[in-house]
């Protein structure tokens, strides 16, 4: 059987710039590659238990958000928003800042 860290390593191999970055793809003369904000993580553990012997556990997961494509068309790079994706992610930025702000100003005002 092999240990943790040895099952971790493994798996985070494969995680590299191609969970990032997409194969690119061809379509009528542009090229796009695929953008995508991706994280993971694991965690483990192990204890003992007097009345019911030893325990151990662990798992792991992760998420990818698509963020927008490279597109190359012609002599030209540029990069296409994903307008859902950064809505998803701007509004509630937005709404914490907001609050932050509103905090950092009435306690100016005292």
């Amino acid at each position: 059987m092999t240990s943790l860290p040895e099952k971790l390593a493994e798996i985070s191999r494969s995680a590299g710039v191609k969970s990032a970055y997409g194969d690119p793809v061809q379509i009528d003369g542009v090229s796009m590659v695929p953008v995508a904000l991706v994280y993971y993580g694991f965690g483990g553990g192990e204890g003992e238990s007097e009345d019911k012997g030893s325990g151990t556990g662990g798992g792991g997961g992760g998420a990818s958000l698509p963020i927008g494509a490279y597109v190359r068309s012609g002599g030209t790079l540029r990069f296409e928003p994903n307008v859902i994706s950064l809505l998803a992610v701007g509004i509630p930025f937005v709404w914490v800042a907001g609050k932050a702000l509103a905090r950092v100003i009435r306690a100016l005002k005292k």
